[in-house]
């Protein structure tokens, strides 16, 4: 029988003291851009490897940590666990039972299982999860239950990834938990929010500098204002919030504690605000104004409740000089937003009109619900394909002349 003591060894051993492979998840198209990422928190991307929405990487554990805290493009980071081939159950289940479960979860742990077959012999999902939670149970069934840590795994749910493709089995543990887009600042939703990680990424492609004024003039909920009023504060991506690796067997609260503590000596608050955000809709307004409040940002984000079409920049002091101009992001209405198409096309092209018009040597980030509208842009733009909430979408940057 296993001692708790031999298993906290072998933990140092084999999970601290050796370099892991991990997968981080992205929007399909900007893996580069989330390498750059990488390269910023100052982890090595020298062994990177692209995939179609992803890509993976190698460092120690802390790295994978640092990822998790700072990673604003990223979706989810999966550390890799295990790889082997099976081309049937029996197969399968000696290979799993040589995975040593008990240096990556508590024993007692219940964990959501994610299983995908493409191309194998073994394509049966539920069948494969239940080989899964046969050789975790197992492999429990001869470890001292010292180990077990009722806290943290009521606190940190877990869930395993298991990927197979071609026959060749990929197991991957979730680092993160919730999906990395919810930084933890807000509750509310909106009809059809952008993304947190999809407004960092917007960011990056319409070329926004930190301490740029940002106008979010259909504001919503506040996802470009929230995020940018981050970026501007150098305020990690993940500051608010908890983390599933914080309930992993190898998490050290000192360690945590350490990195926290380097983050957080570069947060640096701002004293006049940069990003403008309004709405037509009061309740929009006030609820950001709410979870600017409860999260010390009043200082860099100001609200006002105001329609787009009756909105003019010079009529914002911090605005007044042409040397001010910055970034604007709009996500107009469009699709369930809209009862009709063409109604969503016509508020568009009035939105554009109202760009050239009143916003002139602004650099703009907007989404189109088409690529057929481009011709309709009155200045020159560039085109990125962006996938949200379930739509094939086009975001413009560009400057108006």
């Amino acid at each position: 029988m296993k001692t708790a003591i031999n298993v906290e060894k072998r933990i140092k051993r084999h999970v601290l003291g050796r370099t892991g492979s991990f997968y981080v998840s992205t929007l399909p198209g900007m893996e580069h851009l989330c390498v750059e990422e990488l390269k910023s928190v100052g982890i090595s991307t020298k062994n990177v490897l692209l995939s179609k929405g992803g890509l993976d990487f190698t460092g120690r554990i802390h790295e994978c940590f640092l990822a998790n805290l700072h990673l604003r493009m990223a979706n989810r980071i999966l550390m890799r666990i295990g790889t082997f081939s099976a081309t049937n159950f029996r197969q399968l289940e000696k290979k799993l039972a040589g995975l040593p479960w008990e240096l990556y979860l508590h024993i007692g742990t219940y964990c959501k299982i994610n299983v995908t077959s493409r191309h194998s012999r073994l394509f049966h999902s539920g069948a494969i999860e239940d080989r899964i939670r046969a050789s975790i149970k197992d492999r429990w069934g001869h470890i001292h239950d010292d180990l077990e840590k009722k806290q943290d795994i009521i606190r940190f749910p877990q869930q395993l990834f298991v990927r197979a493709v071609n026959d060749r089995f990929t197991v991957s543990i979730d680092s993160s938990g919730d999906m990395l887009y919810k930084r933890g600042l807000k509750v509310q939703g909106g009809k059809a929010p952008i993304r947190e990680t999809t407004a960092a990424i917007i960011f990056a492609l319409a070329g926004y500098h930190i301490g740029e004024p940002l106008i979010d003039p259909m504001c919503g909920t506040g996802t470009f204002s929230l995020e940018g009023a981050m970026i501007a504060n150098h305020i990690p991506a993940g500051w608010y919030r908890d983390f599933a690796f914080m309930g992993w067997p190898c998490f050290k609260p000192s360690r945590w504690k350490h990195i926290r503590r380097e983050a957080k000596a570069r947060i640096t608050r701002l004293s006049k605000p940069v990003i403008f955000a309004s709405d037509k809709n009061q309740q929009n307004c006030h609820a950001l104004e709410t979870v600017i409040r409860q999260n010390d940002l009043s200082e860099t984000i100001s609200v006002c409740v105001k329609d787009f079409f009756d909105l003019l920049p010079l009529e914002i002091k911090e605005l007044a000089k042409p040397a001010h101009r910055g970034l604007l992001t709009i996500n107009p209405p469009y699709g369930r937003r809209l009862e009709t198409k063409n109604y969503s096309e016509k508020m568009f092209i009035e939105i554009c009109k109202k760009l050239k018009k009143d916003f002139k040597g602004w650099k703009v980030a907007l989404i189109s619900p088409g690529k057929h509208l481009v011709k309709k842009v009155p200045f020159k733009v560039a085109t990125h394909d962006l996938f949200h909430g379930g739509l094939n979408l086009t975001l413009l940057t560009g400057r108006i002349p």
